[in-house]
This record gives C-alpha cells, sequence and structure tokens, in this order.
C-alpha cells in the first residue's frame, strides 16, 4: 500500500484499539464533540455488520481521516478512547513516541501491565466507554443530535450486552436513558445488535437442555431431548437451534409434545446422517441438515424408540480410518538393531515403528521407544528389533469406521494400529490420533490446549465461496485446471500455504504453492505440456517450477517431509503425505491446504489449528525443536508479525529465546541469514520488526559490534519516509528497496565492522559493493555537499548523476538539513533527466569535428539546461555553434 501525501494538519487526534467495536467507534464521536475541530483516525474492524453500519448510514458524522494523509508535525494533542494499551494503536504509534505530545485518555477497562499513562485520564469501570464520554457531554450540555445519539447509544447497548453482562452499571442505564431522551433510535439498535430470544423462550431452552440424553449409535453421538408445553412453544425452530449453537451439537432431535400433536425437530451437520430421510418415517421431511415431521395419536415414548430404531437403521458408520491415518508408515526391517531403530525414531519424531519385512511383504509387529531406550540402557542396542518387538498384531482396512478402530486401539490395548489393503500397508492410526479425533467428535476440545506438539485430526471446512468471490477468473480456472489434471494421474492435488494463509485474510496473493501427494515432477510435466509452459525441476527435493509464456510462475512440490542431520542445516527430503508435508512447515499459519481434485474442491484442510492463530492473530510455531533445526524461521516469524500485526505466541518467543541463547545461529550458513533479512527489510515498514529483531538480541548475530541506538531508528523512520514519497511517486521504478535500510542499520559501523557483517552474511560482490565502498562515497558526497558555502544545480547534477536511485534516497533520508534534502529530491525528480536533445550528428552538421570536443560540448548544453535555458533544440543549436566559433572549432 503506498502513503499519500500528507495534506492534513490538526492539533487534535482521536483513536482507538485496532479492529474496533461499536463502543470503539461510539466514543471516538463522543469525543469528536468534546474536542471541536479534531480529526478521526478510524482504526478499521474486521467486523461485517460495523462495515455495513458506515457504508448504510453513519460515516458522514465522522471527521475521518487517512493517518497517511496527516501531517503530524503540527499535532499537539492525542485523544484515546476504549484502550491504554500501546500494542493495540499501531496507527498512531509515530505520535505516541512524539516528543512533548499531550494524551488524553477515555477507557472503562480495568489496568493493564503494558498500560500508556495519559497527561489526563478518566477511567472507571462502566459497561462501556461511550458512558464516560456521554456523561461529560451530559455535564457539558452538549447535546447530540438524534443521529449521533444513535451511534454513542448503540456502544453501550453492545458493550453491555443489552445491559446483561456482569460489567453492567447503573450509569449505563442512565446514559442509555439520556441518549434516548436525545433521539436515539432503538429500531436502528436493535437491528444492528444480535437479537437474544424471548424470555417465555428462555424456559424452553433449558427445558431441552436439562432433559438432553446422548445416544452413540455406530460410533456417532446423537442428542434427543424430550419435552411437553400445554399450549404452543412460538419459535420452536429458532429455541432448538440456539440449543445446538449453545453445545455445539452435530446431531440433534427434539421430540416436544405440544396440546396433542407431537412435533420432531431436527438439525445435522454431518455427511453421515439425513434427517431428512430419517423423519420421512413419521410422515415428516425436509433437507439432510435440516428437517422436521408431526407426530399424531403416539406418546412421547413411543416416539423416542420409535426414532432409536430408526437411526440404529439409518446412521452410516463414519469411516475415517482413510482420513486418520498417518502416511507413508514408517518402519523397519526386523534385522535392523535396535540402535538404528532409535536414529530413526529421532529423526522422524515418532514413539513406535512398525516392523516389516519386506522380502515377505509381511507385517511382524512393532516396537515402541520405550523398549529401544531399555535395550539402550542394558547394552544391549546392537540386537535386531525382532528380538524385543511386541508381535501381538493387528490391523484394519482403510475403510474401517470409529468403532473398530477404538475397539482396537483403546480395548486391545495397542499403540498403534497399521491400515493395510490387499496386502500393503497404507498408513497408520495412533492412540494419539484416535484420542484427538474422539475428542474433536465429541467438541470437547479446549482452547487452553498447548501451542506445540499438537497432533490433530484434520478439520475440513469447504471454502469454495471465497475462492469464487476473492480469486480473478483465471487463478480459479487455473486452479481447476490443475485439479483435474493431477485427478487423471490419480494425484491428490493442494494449494497450500501462504495462498490460502493470503486468501483468509483477504489480502493479495503473490505466490501459488501446489503439492502433490504423488510425483510432484511427473504432475509439472504432464500439465506443463498440455498448457504449453516450460518446467524446471530440481529431482533431489521433488520440485518443480512451472513457467507460463508470460513468465508467470507455479511452485510444485511432491508431498515430502524433512529432518536434520545437525541443527542449522539444510534438510534431508522423502516423500510422503499431504499431513506430514504440512507438518514440517515453520508456523501453523502456513499450514492450511486447499483441495483442488474436482470430487472436493475448496475443502479446506486444517491439522494444526491454523484458522484459530489466523483468528487470534498470532504467530505459532508447530513444534519445539522448530527453530533449533532451521533459525531462519525466527527472522520469518518476526517477519510475518511485522507484516500482519499479529503477536508472536507466548511459548513460540521462549523457544525463540531459548535458540538464540545456545547458539544456534553458528552453523548457519550467512547467505540464509542475509536472504531472511533482505525479505524485512523488503517490508513496506520493517522498523516494527527491526525493533523485534533488537528486543531479542538479533542484531548480534548480525555482528557481535553491531548497535542499534536511538539515532538508528531516527534514520530508519527518515528512510522510511523518503521511500514511502518515492514509491508513490515511481510506480514502476525498481530499486533495492532492502539495500536502503540496509546501509542505514550500517551507518554508525566503521568500515571494518561492516567488512566483517559481508563477511559473516557471505555476501555477493555486487551487493557488497552496495553496503561498503559506493555507500561511503555517497555519504562522502553528501559531506561535501553539506559543507559547500553554495551549491548550485549544476554543482548538485554532477555530484549526485552517477549516483543509482539506492544512493540518492539514502542520502536524502541521512541529510539532517531540510534545504539539502529538497534541492536532492529537485534533483531526483525533475533533473537527473534531463539530457540535450543535440546529437553528435548535430554537431556534425554544424560543423564540428568528431572528437573529445563532442563531450564537453555537450556537457556545457545540459548545464544552460539546468539553469533554465535553452528549452528547444533550435537554441541548443544556435548555443553549440556560438560556443564551437568562440572556441574556434569552426569558422
Amino acid at each position: 500500500m503506498r502513503k499519500k501525501n500528507k495534506s492534513l494538519t490538526a492539533d487534535t487526534i482521536i483513536t482507538s484499539h485496532i479492529n474496533a467495536d461499536f463502543d470503539a467507534i461510539a466514543s471516538m464521536l463522543a469525543a469528536q464533540k468534546l474536542y471541536p475541530g479534531s480529526i478521526i483516525i478510524f482504526p478499521g474492524s474486521q467486523e461485517k455488520n460495523l462495515r455495513d453500519f458506515f457504508i448504510r448510514s453513519t460515516s458522514y458524522l465522522f471527521n475521518m481521516a487517512d493517518p497517511a494523509s496527516i501531517d503530524f508535525s503540527q499535532t499537539s494533542r492525542l485523544v484515546i478512547v476504549d484502550t491504554k494499551q500501546k500494542s493495540r494503536l499501531t496507527q498512531v504509534s509515530d505520535l505516541l513516541n512524539k516528543k512533548g505530545i499531550k494524551i488524553d485518555i477515555y477507557d472503562h477497562h480495568p489496568a493493564m501491565k503494558g498500560d500508556i499513562t495519559g497527561s489526563f485520564e478518566i477511567t472507571r469501570q462502566t459497561g462501556a466507554t461511550a458512558t464516560i464520554l456521554s456523561s461529560l457531554l451530559q455535564e457539558k450540555k452538549i447535546i447530540p443530535n438524534p443521529e449521533e445519539a444513535t451511534v454513542m447509544a448503540l456502544g453501550i447497548y453492545e458493550d453491555t450486552g443489552l445491559f446483561t453482562y456482569p460489567s453492567t452499571t447503573k450509569e449505563d442505564l442512565e446514559q442509555a436513558a439520556f441518549l434516548l431522551s436525545c433521539g436515539a433510535s432503538l429500531n436502528t439498535i436493535v437491528s444492528f445488535v444480535v437479537k437474544e430470544i424471548k424470555s417465555e423462550q428462555v424456559t424452553w431452552l433449558n427445558e431441552l437442555l436439562n432433559e438432553m440424553t446422548t445416544h452413540k449409535i455406530n460410533g456417532i453421538d446423537i442428542h434427543i431431548s424430550v419435552i411437553s408445553s400445554p399450549s404452543y412453544i412460538t419459535d420452536l425452530a429458532t429455541i432448538v437451534q440456539k440449543v445446538v449453537r449453545m453445545e455445539s451439537l452435530d446431531i440433534f432431535f427434539a421430540i416436544v409434545l405440544m396440546g396433542n400433536k407431537i412435533n420432531i425437530i431436527a438439525r445435522n451437520s454431518i455427511p453421515e446422517v439425513d434427517v431428512g430421510k430419517i423423519l420421512s418415517a413419521f410422515g415428516g421431511g425436509g433437507h439432510s441438515y435440516a428437517a422436521s415431521a408431526k407426530v399424531d395419536n403416539q406418546t412421547l415414548a413411543q416416539v423416542e424408540i420409535k426414532l432409536i430404531e430408526r437411526l440404529q437403521k439409518e446412521v452410516k458408520s463414519i469411516q475415517i480410518a482413510k482420513n486418520l491415518m498417518t502416511a507413508p508408515a514408517i518402519t523397519i526391517e526386523p534385522l535392523v538393531t535396535c540402535k538404528e531403530a532409535s536414529s530413526l525414531m529421532t529423526r522422524y519424531n515418532i514413539n513406535t515403528l512398525l516392523v516389516v519385512d519386506k522380502k515377505k511383504n509381511s507385517y511382524e509387529g512393532y516396537i515402541t521407544r520405550q523398549v529401544i531406550e531399555k535395550t539402550v540402557y542394558h547394552k544391549l542396542s546392537h540386537l535386531p528389533v525382532k528380538e524385543y518387538m511386541n508381535s501381538e498384531i493387528s490391523y484394519i482396512s482403510s475403510d474401517a469406521d470409529v468403532s473398530q478402530i477404538e475397539n482396537i486401539i483403546i480395548e486391545g490395548k495397542h499403540r498403534i494400529l497399521p491400515v493395510i489393503d490387499d496386502g500393503w500397508i497404507k498408513g497408520v492410526i495412533t492412540r494419539t490420533d484416535l484420542l484427538n479425533y474422539l475428542v474433536q467428535h465429541n467438541k470437547e476440545l479446549k482452547r487452553n490446549e498447548t501451542e506445540l506438539g499438537i497432533k490433530r485430526n484434520a478439520k475440513k471446512r469447504d471454502i469454495g465461496n471465497i475462492l469464487y468471490q476473492r480469486l480473478d477468473n483465471h487463478i480459479k480456472h487455473l486452479l481447476q485446471t490443475i485439479g483435474k489434471t493431477g485427478n487423471k494421474l490419480g494425484f491428490n492435488m493442494f494449494v497450500v500455504g501462504g495462498f490460502v494463509r493470503d486468501l483468509l485474510l483477504n489480502r493479495p496473493i503473490e505466490d501459488i504453492d501446489i503439492v502433490v501427494e504423488g510425483d510432484g515432477i511427473e504432475f509439472a510435466k504432464v500439465y506443463a505440456k498440455k498448457e504449453g509452459c516450460r518446467v524446471n525441476t530440481h529431482k533431489k527435493f521433488g520440485t518443480a517450477v512451472i513457467i507460463y509464456p508470460d513468465n508467470f510462475k507455479i511452485d510444485v512440490a511432491s508431498a515430502r517431509l524433512e529432518y536434520y542431520q545437525t541443527p542449522a542445516a539444510l534438510p534431508i527430503v522423502e516423500k510422503s503425505s499431504i499431513k506430514l508435508d504440512l507438518a514440517r512447515r515453520d508456523f501453523t499459519i502456513n499450514t492450511l491446504a486447499i483441495s483442488l481434485n474436482p470430487d472436493d474442491f475448496g475443502t479446506m484442510t486444517d491439522y494444526f489449528g491454523a484458522n484459530r492463530d489466523l483468528k487470534d492473530k498470532t504467530i505459532r510455531t508447530i513444534h519445539n525443536l522448530s527453530f533449533v533445526e532451521d533459525p531462519t524461521r525466527i527472522f520469518r516469524a518476526i517477519k510475518f508479525s511485522n507484516r500482519f500485526g499479529f503477536k508472536i505466541g507466548k511459548v513460540t518467543s521462549n523457544l525463540i529465546v531459548n535458540a538464540i541463547k545456545i547458539d544456534c545461529f553458528k552453523n548457519l550458513s550467512g547467505l540464509r541469514v542475509l536472504s531472511e533479512l533482505k525479505q524485512i527489510f523488503e517490508e513496506e515498514n520493517p522498523i516494527p520488526a527491526i525493533r523485534t529483531m533488537e528486543a531479542y538480541g538479533l542484531e548480534k548475530v548480525i555482528h557481535k559490534n553491531l548497535t542499534i541506538i536511538p539515532k538508528t531508528y531516527q534514520l530508519l523512520e527518515s528512510v522510511n519516509k523518503i521511500l514511502s514519497w518515492h514509491d508513490l511517486l515511481y510506480v514502476d521504478e525498481d530499486y533495492p528497496r532492502w539495500a536502503v535500510y540496509f546501509m542505514a542499520l550500517l551507518n554508525r559501523c566503521n568500515y571494518g565492522v561492516c567488512e566483517q557483517i559481508c563477511d559473516r552474511l557471505n555476501v555477493p560482490l555486487k551487493e557488497r559493493g552496495i553496503l561498503l565502498e559506493k555507500r561511503y562515497k555517497a555519504e562522502k558526497q553528501l559531506y561535501v555537499i553539506e559543507n559547500s558555502s553554495s551549491y548550485t544545480r549544476q554543482d548538485l547534477y554532477w555530484a549526485l548523476i552517477n549516483f543509482k536511485a539506492e544512493f540518492i534516497l539514502y542520502i536524502m533520508a541521512l541529510t539532517t538539513d531540510e534545504e539539502i534534502r529538497k534541492a536532492i529530491s529537485t534533483f531526483y525528480t525533475h533533473q537527473r533527466s534531463i539530457k540535450p536533445y543535440l546529437k553528435g550528428r548535430d554537431l556534425l552538421k554544424i560543423g564540428i569535428q568528431p572528437g573529445p570536443v563532442y563531450s564537453t560540448l555537450l556537457n556545457q548544453v545540459l548545464n544552460a539546461k539546468l539553469d533554465g535555458q535553452l528549452k528547444t533544440k533550435k537554441k541548443e543549436i544556435i548555443f553549440a555553434t556560438e560556443y564551437a566559433k568562440k572556441n574556434k572549432l569552426i569558422d
């Protein structure tokens, strides 16, 4: 996003927290009335109803502006409402750090660590911040108009849950009454605040909850409530839906006697059950996910018994083995030593190995990590695993249902269960796989799960509608074609990683990464031939790049797993499944996959809670050795945190600290560190990321003597402003943006340290020149300019014309002299492109013979043009002719 010209000024700025709710919006509007002439910086909201609210009705009430368009140098007061947390005020971070700024705070939240201290504060625990500001308006006899009163009242109604939350106070009710007296529209408020069910309906909702029983039928939990009422229950279907949502039920049947008729209402969310078909036996019907029926001349008990019998007949068992298993299975030969088995378990981070005689294609048993560790302890690790394996074997087929799996693993106390079809091991299901599935299926999965080591069954969600809404037709067609091509080859096709993440965040999508459960290179060759593309392959990693005639690229990889022989080494790659492929990735938010095969096109798979972390705006790693195995992930965590405005999870942050503490970077290639730094410096504003790097002490990874001080940040901020100005004016001009920030970071280092940094990072020769010799030349040239008593346009032109864009932008940021900055800016925008119309052939026509004099004469023409003379070619010819005669170059 390019920044706008800063054209607005304001003495007072009003703002609130990011992802503003109605209370924040109401409070900003009220504050605007307390501070006439102020400008509101609206921080934005993810809530659709808030966006619609503004679009439809109230944006005209606010004196709003984009922070990028405001010159904060004239601002003396910042008014903050509904928060005191600095981390939630990123849109005004410059103002918060401004010296002498007065900060007024109005907030109803209790004090927290990290709160901003204001010059003036009114904070008290009311149900809403809008209540506090409304009371101030009332005290000052400032009466809002009906539209303003409606917005303010809406903030109070929403934040108090229609005055039902325990945080509601007497003052909230009083101010709501005041705003209603000012003309606030309750109809408008009700239309935006979530409606609650009526009081009499709450009684029936409680009845349904209290009478609910659960029946496990073919491995599926069916919830049934049986109640009776002497009279008709209004909106029974709404009450049933409320129960389903409150309890997160997959399947729910409400059997309700009203008067002399029995009503059955059913709701369902899983494909194994068709409630419409089930209730057809009662004369009713509907859809597979919602149905109803009315029954005469039967008792409640009769209907309940008949329903259960019908369910036992119609409910299909959930055949989950194929989806639940991990593939491929990691196996070991019977004669392999226990020591080698230990190494294999460590490599793949598993606790159980299947023992398979590959010559016989025979499953012999399994061996666990506990047994292997005991063989090591007793110095028996040289013996073959067959001596200590568990040979009591059980297995299932890929179409097995949950009850079969549950019976073998839990009742039979097996740690691992192979999935075998036609004598071939297709995968394995572990006890953890099953328990995770059962927890999720029964909706008992808690939000406080550990950030790390979660091994879970996939959560699937159809996001086809998002694909169609947010992708252009070309990309949609491309993905469909990829899916169809892979399907014909018998491969499962997925688009993964950053593509899915950015799609859900509604950000521009830059890359398409395809993972193939099968041979990615084979797919790429077939697809490229079909679509008329080129393809580059890398057999070692099973990857390929498909290149279209217009140079549009698609990255393709076989589903693979990686393991690291030593910390910070490049990974060893083996073929795998989509589940294990996603498990090797850096952070949960990058582990989403969307199926592209025609049968389930648009189905998103989430094994690691990525969707949750996107909603929570949190960067979390997948396993606790992630940064030890690949320390560059630390830089990527910071990059993503900065780019998306996410926080780094507490456990993940602790792992970063630990990885740095044990010096995990010591074996890491400097070129890989350089690559990550470049990516950070290429971000729109890398300064918050640099601050985070410094907070972790990562500048010492670059060099022990690299120190970042306040003046460094001042220079970086100056660079950011200059580059924002440049990128707005010169959209298509390419330059190494990263280099300008890197030069600023190195500005206070002596030449020897800079050389050592370039050595440490293995900086390529050309880029080394940018950071060393050429940077020093640019700094020296700026020194000469700043210390010259006078500098003409010609002087400035010849001083700067041989420097590339990155160096000119760097010295513009470096100088503290505004006049010089403006002069360099004028050179960059107007003078550097000035060229004489005259060419050598024109001088030859005049009669001047070729030679060094051509260069001298054309430079004289250029100097005159720089002084505003010679605006036409004719005048240049006259000037050149007179110059030639004067210097006796022609008669």
